[in-house]
């Protein structure tokens, strides 16, 4: 069991954490949420022993173990499947000692030892969760040095899993894993034995991982059971009962307030006048809720929407090396009002394909082709690194607009998502969160047609997240998104596309499907179970996609006439409005029979209307069957 009693932290003289108090029974899996900068990873500090509490303390069960993720990344020459190995730290001190030990005694205590920590199986574990991480058997032989330091942070994430702690603290482990990695770690970390605190803005990871959530606001923390959408239900109705109790006691306070001040003075009178302003001293008070600003983001519109498709491959391939493609067989097309997210591991091609989108990349062979004057907006993570380290916001913007006036330049800021007070901070001092905002706001700030966006949330909080949802899904033009995050994806996608062997092609099941297909470790099409007519599951996605195809003009047909239809519908209520005045028949009769003829011209184009959708649609439904 974890008990906190009366913690204060501070960092940089900043109180984080205020006579905080909590208890973790032991086993609990606790998803740790609050605001970036609230100060949550200064808690893990604490509780690994890295930092001094103020005042208070924490208290662990005697022996228990701590894990945390490395700060830095192994890069050594070792392989990776003993960089793991070597994080069970008592299974290789016993493996040593096996080795000189002479007494019998200890010789048998130290083999049921190892045969209690399974340490004959500890192999085949580690490269189990090397590759849940992504790591094929080729990989896990390689020696770290080889690797990125994303990749490498995730070999730091496989040690501290494998050495199994007693207590297993995650600092945001999701913002170097994909979507396959991030699966994995949810579905491990639900099965993982010991207790378990995980920081994370990823929803689902905290819906589906978890059993409890730790809630760090206005420097107390609060323990909540059950997963997080629960959570934001319990702390939803504790606030309105909050407001309530206030808005009940102000108005108490406000009526005794007003008797002692009418009749304090008056002798027959002041006995009570007293007792009630005693009453009023013992009421105490219940604090405001406090709301805390959330700033949105804003994507400009583009000018002037081209027609669909926007982009077309045919036979396309791409890489980095002439005769060399990461990518090839590309039969594609991205209309205006696409929503993609892209599948498929790190490593597969999600990133050169986008680079070969947005035109960073050339095709080895096929073609691409654009429509005219078509913007593409295009926002990685790592282009955080370009921004000017000691140029503020306002600056990297002003630089855009060089003969704007300041106003105009400011709310231009203000539009990303920066408050006023960070407008003017270099951009080395602003956080991960206030960096990515900036960056998102420069890739598209001309308004493009179609905006890629590669793991856009990192760093970004659950507010923020939901703010990002909320502007993409506002957003007039076409999205190809590449993320970790299913939240966003199931709230923002509308086509899945599969990268993997060597292509990208139509994934026709939804965010579930690929999850019990990753999970599982069902990885390849040729495994997925036969139905009954001997067409695989993958033949009949393909089959779907290429209807989806023919149809896609009939669809634009049928979305046209229930554009017209509303229009229509709109009209006849606001003729039958004015209709509905007797003066316009007395003011104006001519103007009246004018409008009686409109409406009925409208109501005849609507019945034709209606009945041209229903026959179009009654071919759409038997041609997609």
């Amino acid at each position: 069991m974890l008990t906190i009693s009366d913690l204060s932290a501070r960092i940089a003289g900043r109180l984080l954490i205020d006579h905080a108090s909590l208890t973790l029974p032991e086993g609990t899996k606790a998803g740790f949420v609050g605001r970036n900068g609230a100060g949550k990873s200064t808690l893990f500090r604490v509780i690994s022993g890295d930092l001094a509490a103020e005042t208070g303390s924490v208290s662990l069960p005697r022996n228990c173990r701590i894990g945390q993720v490395a700060q830095e990344a192994p890069g050594t020459e070792e392989p990776l499947i003993d960089i793991v190995l070597q994080a069970d730290t008592e299974r290789v001190a016993l493996l040593q000692e096996a080795d000189t030990a002479t007494d019998p005694h200890r010789i048998a205590e130290i083999q049921a030892r190892l045969t209690d920590i399974g340490a004959h199986s500890a192999e085949a574990r580690a490269a189990s969760i090397l590759s849940g991480l992504g790591f094929d058997n080729e990989a896990q032989k390689r020696p770290a040095s080889s690797f990125s330091g994303g990749w490498r942070m995730r070999v730091a994430l496989a040690a501290v899993l494998f050495a199994q702690p007693d207590l297993l603290l995650l600092d945001e482990p999701t913002n170097y894993l994909d979507l396959e990695g991030t699966l994995w770690l949810e579905d491990y970390v639900r099965r993982y034995p010991y207790t378990v605190i995980i920081i994370s803005h990823d929803r689902d990871l905290l819906n589906r991982a978890v059993n409890a959530i730790v809630h760090l606001e206005q420097k107390k923390l609060a323990f909540y059971r059950g997963p997080f959408d629960q959570f934001e239900r319990q702390r939803a109705a504790a606030r309105e009962l909050q407001m309530k109790a206030r808005e009940k006691q102000q108005a108490r306070r406000k009526h005794m307030e007003a008797f002692v001040e009418r009749f304090r003075y008056k002798a027959s009178k002041a006995r009570q006048a007293q007792s009630r302003l005693k009453a009023i001293e013992r009421l105490g008070d219940i604090s405001a809720v406090v709301a805390e600003h959330q700033q949105g983001f804003a994507f400009p519109k583009p000018k002037k929407q081209p027609a669909s498709p926007i982009v077309v491959l045919e036979r396309a391939s791409v890489g980095y090396r002439p005769g060399n493609p990461v990518l090839g067989k590309l039969d594609l097309r991205i209309d205006n009002d696409d929503r993609i997210a892209l599948l498929g591991a790190n490593g597969n091609g999600k990133s050169t394909f986008a680079k070969l989108i947005s035109g960073k990349l050339r095709p080895d062979g096929g073609t691409l082709s654009s429509a005219p004057n078509l913007k593409i907006g295009y926002f990685a993570q790592h282009q955080i690194d370009d921004l000017k380290p000691s140029a503020s916001a306002y600056q990297h913007v002003r630089e855009l607009l060089p003969d704007a006036p300041e106003a105009e330049v400011r709310s231009r800021v203000a539009q990303m998502g920066l408050s006023t007070e960070k407008m003017d901070t270099p951009a080395r001092d602003l956080s991960g969160g206030e960096k990515a905002r900036l960056m998102m706001g420069l890739a598209t700030f001309d308004g493009p047609h179609l905006m890629i966006l590669d793991e856009p949330t990192n760093h970004l909080d659950i507010d923020s997240r939901s703010a990002l949802i909320d502007a993409l899904n506002g957003f007039e033009g076409a999205v190809i998104l590449i993320s970790h995050d299913q939240h966003l994806i199931e709230a923002t996608a509308d086509r899945l596309w599969l990268v993997k062997d060597g292509t990208v092609s139509s994934y026709d099941g939804d965010l579930d499907d690929y999850r019990t297909l990753v999970v599982t470790g069902a990885r390849s099409q040729g495994r997925q179970r036969e139905t009954p007519g001997g067409t695989s599951k993958a033949d009949q996605r393909r089959a779907a996609a290429d209807r989806r195809m023919a149809l896609a003009p009939l669809k634009k047909k049928i979305n046209e006439i229930e554009s017209l239809t509303a229009q229509l519908e709109e009209l006849i209520q606001r003729l039958d409005a004015e209709l509905a005045d007797p003066s316009i028949y007395e003011k104006s009769p001519e103007k009246a029979a004018q409008k009686a003829k409109e409406r009925s011209d409208a109501q005849l184009q609507l019945a034709e209307a209606e009945e041209q959708w229903l026959l179009l649609s009654a071919e759409y439904e038997n041609a997609s069957q």
